[in-house]
């Protein structure tokens, strides 16, 4: 008989702020969102969070699969602005490999800031107008796909001691394909002791982040993320690739007034704000810290030969310095042997920055393999 003792994040992902477009609210619209189960257990919790919100936010309706979700022992669960609330815990029979939908209803008008684009094979979700949260199905002809995942943040699972969770820090490229191709390589792979939790936002940076509505979904920077999305039940360790954003983004005020070159960083600023944000955080509170190299940029639209230095001397020190308790070579993975600024062959997704679907399985690969060696 398994013993269910210990809270372990199944499922995560980073609470930013929507992109801005001329509608930021919602009312009587359904929200569902199937979540992978990494383990076995006996209870659930769910984390929603309105960490970017400036109203508060009520959610009329929560359930986990047909079970309602209260926060108190009461419905509607409310998140305050700028916070994040975790319900009740609730008696299910999780099974590992198995799915649990997530389903809001939001019945009045709601202020939609507090979201995060993700994709991936276990990513995604479908959104209903109209109360459909007790149903099994939404009515083709009143729903959609989304992409996009609002307010709901963390998915805890009581299971086992053994159980543990591993976080995927970054920006696109992570909020992209490769932690969903990471859980299922390990599982594929016979590790099942492992949940991949991602907190990765689209465009954010190290050391800055915009104010400006044209770029706020680029996310909170470093400093202030951190702390709050490794909040994870359960975590050991971090895998950090970050940093891309910091070095292709600053144009000039010439070209655009919210990219000037004083945001450009230097190496040093680079190293030190990953030591000083990241690895000085972990190391507080005893988690490993591995660093992730960036990928090649070459053919980037705001590719320069100085930006390509700065990448390498950075990835570099991500290699070797003894700061971290290890490195996934994710640029090694995807870079042309013969022409290694390039992305390989079949690898570039055709903007030069973000991988194809390929190079992704590559960089879960080498993730697995590392952590096949380093577990």
């Amino acid at each position: 008989m398994k013993e269910y003792s210990k809270w372990v994040s199944t499922w995560g992902t980073a609470t930013s702020i929507t992109d801005r477009r001329e509608a930021v609210y919602a009312k009587d619209i359904t929200l569902r969102y199937p979540i992978h189960l990494c383990f076995d257990g006996s209870r659930i919790r769910v984390r929603f969070s309105n960490l970017t919100g400036t109203e508060d936010v009520s959610i009329t309706k929560a359930f986990a699969d047909k079970i309602p979700l209260k926060q108190r022992g009461q419905t509607p669960i409310t998140i305050p602005a700028g916070k994040e609330v975790t319900t009740d815990e609730i008696e299910y029979n999780a099974v590992a490999g198995g799915t649990i939908d997530i389903t809001l209803y939001l019945g009045q008008c709601t202020q939609m800031n507090a979201g995060t684009l993700v994709t991936g094979p276990l990513s995604g979700g479908t959104y209903a107008y109209g109360d459909f949260s007790t149903a099994g199905t939404f009515p083709d002809d009143l729903s959609r796909p989304t992409s996009w995942y609002y307010f709901l943040n963390t998915v805890d699972v009581l299971t086992e001691e053994k159980n543990r969770a591993i976080c995927c820090y970054g920006d696109s490229i992570t909020a992209q394909d490769w932690p969903d191709y990471l859980q299922k390589e390990l599982e594929h792979r016979g590790i099942k002791d492992i949940a991949v939790i991602r907190r990765a936002v689209c465009g954010t940076r190290i050391l800055r982040q915009y104010d400006c509505i044209t770029y706020q979904a680029y996310g909170l920077k470093g400093e202030t993320r951190f702390p709050i999305e490794t909040n994870i039940a359960g975590l050991e360790s971090v895998i950090i690739q970050h940093g891309i954003n910091d070095i292709i983004h600053p144009v000039g005020v010439e070209v655009n007034k919210f990219r000037p070159m004083t945001d450009m960083p230097t190496f040093d600023d680079l190293a030190g704000g990953m030591e000083r944000l990241y690895i000085d955080e972990c190391r507080k509170r005893g988690l490993k810290v591995y660093a992730g190299t960036l990928l090649p940029i070459y053919g980037w639209r705001t590719y320069a030969q100085f930006r390509e230095d700065l990448r390498t001397q950075f990835n570099e020190w991500l290699r070797t310095s003894s700061k971290f308790d290890g490195c996934v070579d994710f640029d090694k993975a995807v870079r042309d042997k013969e022409s290694p600024v390039k992305f390989a062959e079949g690898f570039d997704s055709g903007d030069h920055l973000h991988p194809g679907k390929e190079a992704y399985k590559a960089m879960a690969r080498a993730a697995a393999d590392f952590i096949e060696k380093n577990s």
